[in-house]
Order: structure tokens, then C-alpha cells, then sequence
């Protein structure tokens, strides 16, 4: 059971950067992402119009935050400075991280970005103001590829996300509300997981528990992104569930759909085209195969059943520290110009496999979390998929 990531992966990340930075004639590595800089460093924040930056240089770490994170990053072991600004806009946090960079004599960079991003209304001046940028995507590159720490976490995340995905099934009755249902779960799952845990559970939410369980229903799943409605399941209701579980920052995705009472043929007909549609796509998930190839076998097992319509999105993503990162499974990613390695499925590589159909009545989706293997594949999430399983009385 893996709770927690082992020191030595924020030391070999870190020693990656700073490879890399060594073949370059600047001084420091900047990150301003606030998933790359718990990447790099174990530190998680939430990023708000506080901005927060990183410095790797050869030898040292410094780090840059508003006055409400000091105490929270100061003991971090793999950060040598801490630099801080009171507040945004009154405390000029882009010329703290340039002080910072004076401290560490540093007047070129290579940056994630140049300066940070415009979260919760932030609109201060680009960090190449203050030093020479060049902009890199070194560190979210390097998350395209999961280690075995990282997915032995999303595993254990699929394993709790499982028991609240379960918890919310037993709810699915007539009457129960959307909301309170996978509220119920959702606090059902994560007290188990917190017993069983102890202190072995790192604390990743805030003001949560690390099991979080939901779903919409009836039209609402006609939409891929859409709300938990406000009406009551009945006999009939097709409801789209979503399942994850915060393990150290990582989260497996689980999703399924559902029937409460017997489906329509309508409804067996588009969820077993969507089951096969899953099927077709994990089959297709190899080291080697390029990425574009795996959306474009789902494209053609659409074409052959003639629901290419009723598509709405690409047939899976990335997923780790963020619910969606790179790579993508999208036939778009094909026509790059870049090196083709950049866009070829790895060992390492853990994604979202999601295709779904989208009638104007409901929606049919399932998603499983699928890691990568030398051999092929090891699906992680392993809540039942077929109809007879998925229709609760």
C-alpha cells in the first residue's frame, strides 16, 4: 500500500532540471505552475492571484511566495530560500521573484512561463521585465511519464475511488437526490479510507475528504460537463458517475453509467457501442503506437457503427498531479511538426480512457485509468463495466 511519494523521486526531478539547465547558458530554471512546483518540490498550493515561483539553479532552491505560505513551505527540505511578498497587488510579488533572482545572481532564465499566470484576476508584469526568458516546458514534459511511485499512488487511488464508486452505486434508488447521494458517498469512502489510513494519509483537499464521488442524471448527462441537477432520480434515470481519490496529490479517474430500473433499447444499444468503443481503445494503448492512432481507431469503430455524431470529444488524456495533462489521445496531435516521439504512447504514460456518445436524451460514458506497461497495459480502475452490472433496482 503506497501512500506517500518517496523523497528520492523530488531528487531525481530535481537533478533532471538541472541536466537539463546545464546545457544552457542560463543560470536558473523558473516555474511558475503551481502542479510543476509540487512536482519539483512536494509543495502544493492553491494557486490564487498570489503568484508563486520557483528558482533552480545548480546548487541551490529558492522560492518565492505571498506571506500567508510561509510557514507552509519554509520547512520543506528541498527548498533552500524562502523570498516573500505581503499580498497582491500592494506587495509587487514579480519583483520579489526578480530580488530573488538577484540573490542567486542570476539575470537569465530558462521559465515555464514569463511570469505568472492570470489566475482569480492577477495581471502583473511579465518576469522578462526584470531578466532575459526563455520560455521552456521542461517540467510538464517530464510529468508526461509516470514512474512506478507515481503509479503505484494512482493505483492506490483507483482502489479507494472503487470503494466510493461502490458506496455510491448501493445509493442509486428513486427518490435520492444527485447532490446528497454522492455527498453521502463521498463521506462514507473517505472516513473508511482515513481509518484504514491513519497517519499514513498524506493531506492533499481542503476543507474535504480525500474520496470525492458524484454524478449527473437524466439530461444532464447529455452534456459532457454537465451539472448535477436538481431533481430526483426515478425509474428510468440514466445517471454518468465520476469516482477519484487524493492520494499524495495523485487521483485516479473513474466513471460509469448507469441505469436506475431497466434501461431502454435506446440506452443498451449507445452503451454497449460506448463499452466496445472502451475496449477498442485500450486495445489500441501500446508502447510505440502514436498517440493519434489510438483516438483514430475509436473514430473508425464510430464510422463503422454511424454514431460519429453523436461524438463530442477525443477518446482520452494524461492524468497524475491533474486531473487532465498531456499527452492526449486526439487525432489532432498526428498532424505535429514536431519530433514524433513527443506524440508516441510510452511505458510511464497513465490516461483517462474515455470515449463516449451523447444523444439529445442522455449520455453514455465510462472512464478508466490505464497505466502504460513495456508489455502493454494494466488498467487500474476496476469497477464492473458491463450493462448487467451497471443497472441498479
Amino acid at each position: 500500500m503506497t501512500t506517500r511519494l518517496p523523497d528520492g523521486e523530488y531528487d531525481a526531478r530535481l537533478e533532471r532540471v538541472r541536466d537539463r539547465l546545464a546545457r544552457t547558458a542560463c543560470g536558473a530554471a523558473v516555474v511558475f505552475d503551481a502542479t510543476n512546483v509540487a512536482y519539483l518540490t512536494g509543495f502544493h498550493h492553491v494557486a490564487t492571484e498570489r503568484p508563486v515561483a520557483l528558482a533552480v539553479t545548480a546548487d541551490r532552491v529558492a522560492v518565492t511566495v505571498p506571506r500567508l505560505e510561509v510557514e507552509r513551505v519554509t520547512d520543506n527540505p528541498r527548498i533552500d530560500t524562502v523570498h516573500d511578498y505581503f499580498d497582491y497587488p500592494g506587495g509587487m510579488p514579480m519583483a520579489t521573484v526578480a530580488s530573488m533572482l538577484r540573490h542567486l545572481d542570476v539575470d537569465r532564465v530558462y521559465a515555464d512561463a514569463d511570469g505568472a499566470p492570470g489566475v482569480m484576476g492577477y495581471s502583473g508584469p511579465p518576469l522578462s521585465s526584470y531578466v532575459e526568458v526563455t520560455v521552456q516546458d521542461w517540467v510538464s514534459r517530464m510529468r508526461w511519464s509516470k514512474s512506478d511511485a507515481e503509479v503505484a499512488l494512482l493505483r492506490e487511488s483507483a482502489r479507494w475511488a472503487n470503494l466510493g464508486h461502490r458506496r455510491l452505486a448501493d445509493a442509486l434508488v428513486p427518490g435520492a437526490h444527485p447532490a446528497t447521494v454522492g455527498q453521502r458517498a463521498s463521506t462514507a469512502a473517505s472516513r473508511a479510507m482515513l481509518d484504514t489510513l491513519g497517519e499514513r494519509y498524506v493531506p492533499r483537499v481542503r476543507g474535504d475528504g480525500p474520496v470525492s464521488v458524484g454524478l449527473v442524471s437524466d439530461g444532464e448527462t447529455a452534456l459532457p460537463h454537465g451539472h448535477t441537477p436538481n431533481r430526483r432520480l426515478r425509474e428510468g434515470s440514466v445517471v454518468v458517475t465520476g469516482a477519484t481519490a487524493n492520494v499524495d496529490g495523485y487521483g485516479a479517474e473513474l466513471e460509469r453509467t448507469m441505469f436506475v430500473g431497466d434501461p431502454t433499447d435506446e440506452d443498451v444499444h449507445y452503451f454497449e457501442v460506448m463499452c466496445e468503443a472502451g475496449r477498442v481503445a485500450v486495445d489500441a494503448l501500446a508502447p510505440g503506437v502514436p498517440v493519434a492512432d489510438v483516438d483514430q481507431a475509436v473514430w473508425d469503430y464510430f464510422l463503422e457503427q454511424g454514431v460519429t455524431d453523436l461524438a463530442r470529444h477525443h477518446t482520452g488524456h494524461g492524468l497524475g498531479l491533474a486531473p487532465h495533462e498531456p499527452p492526449y489521445l486526439d487525432r489532432g496531435w498526428g498532424d505535429a511538426d514536431e519530433d514524433p516521439g513527443n506524440h508516441v504512447v510510452e511505458p510511464g504514460h497513465v490516461y483517462a480512457v474515455e470515449p463516449g456518445l451523447y444523444t439529445e436524451r442522455a449520455g453514455y460514458r465510462h472512464s478508466d485509468t490505464v497505466a502504460v506497461t513495456e508489455d502493454g497495459v494494466e488498467r487500474l480502475t476496476y469497477f464492473p463495466r458491463s450493462l448487467g452490472e451497471n443497472v441498479v433496482r
